[in-house]
């Protein structure tokens, strides 16, 4: 027997240009923090990575791609995910009873005749309808919320000196089914990418629900315009521009959306103008909203 074959074969290895590998230790990080693959794909999305990009790293999609980063990445004794029923539900509540607010308290101080009615009602819509904002895993973008709130208030303030207080409480009015509008949203917009297995499929299946809520929140607002005796054709895209730049602050507008976000609500300063905002910024929307990093819980994997 020759020395060649008394050796026993040498075990196999895999490749060294390991492109999935090469990822993991990229976002190590996003993978080690992330409870299920899906919080994985939504992270690489964030970060560029397409499903067309992904056959690089010999997979079908970005979801495939996030499943083997899961399996490979190590883990130690992770704390269990809480519940979702647990501590949702109150929260839920405690949040819609906050959202009652601002129409309660512009809809007495109008009624009661109070000289401070028209501005109280501007504060309570922008901070209603504007003010819930993340920007986790944005970069240089923690100045944004505060612009946006700014420029929201402006608007709303001016509109207010132009057409009356009622304008006004017809907005404050709109925060409570802004906000349940929104909720069901966001829900909706999770099952849906929970169940999707590419981002193609999950972007054709959220612009419907986002083109849903809308015009949901378009009667809505209509609604509570009329009931405050507020002009239509001034409240109604005014209160639309508000939402959409709600849906995008609550959902994470990034980089490249912030400053149509800014732009928008500056143009909307331009009463012949809002309708062509508010258009303007649903374009937006559904271009930003249409991505799985959007809906998932996204963490930032910076050092």
């Amino acid at each position: 027997m020759s020395v060649d074959e008394a050796a026993p074969a040498a075990p196999r290895r895999r490749p060294a240009g390991d492109p999935v590998k090469t990822l993991l230790h990229r976002h190590r990080a996003l993978c080690e923090r992330a409870v299920d693959p899906l919080e994985i794909a939504a992270g690489l999305e964030a970060h560029g990575l397409t499903d067309r990009t992904a056959a690089r790293f010999r997979h079908r999609d970005v979801f495939s791609l996030a499943e083997e980063l899961y399996a490979r990445t190590p883990r130690g004794e992770a704390p269990p995910a809480p519940a979702a029923g647990s501590a949702s539900s109150p929260r839920a509540l405690r949040r819609f009873g906050y959202a009652l607010l601002p129409g309660a308290l512009a809809l007495g101080a109008s009624a009661a005749g109070v000289p401070w009615a028209g501005p109280a009602a501007v504060l309570a819509v922008v901070a209603g309808l504007v003010w819930p904002g993340r920007t986790a895993g944005a970069r240089g973008g923690r100045w944004f919320p505060g612009l946006a709130h700014l420029l929201a208030a402006a608007t709303v303030g001016w509109a207010a000196y132009r057409h009356g207080t009622a304008l006004a409480v017809g907005l404050a009015l709109a925060v409570a089914p802004g906000y349940l509008v929104a909720a069901g949203y966001a829900a909706r917009a999770r099952r849906r990418l929970a169940g999707s297995r590419a981002l193609e499929e999950f972007a054709a299946g959220a612009r419907p629900l986002l083109f849903g809520a809308v015009a949901v929140f378009t009667a809505a607002a209509a609604a509570a315009a009329a009931l405050a005796g507020a002009p239509l054709a001034e409240a109604v895209p005014l209160a639309v521009l508000l939402f959409l730049t709600r849906l995008l602050l609550t959902h994470g507008a990034r980089g490249a959306h912030r400053r149509p976000v800014a732009a928008a609500l500056a143009l909307a300063l331009v009463p012949v103008a809002v309708p062509a905002a508010a258009a303007g910024l649903l374009v937006l929307a559904v271009l930003a909203l249409s991505r799985a990093s959007a809906h998932a819980p996204v963490r930032d994997d910076r050092p």
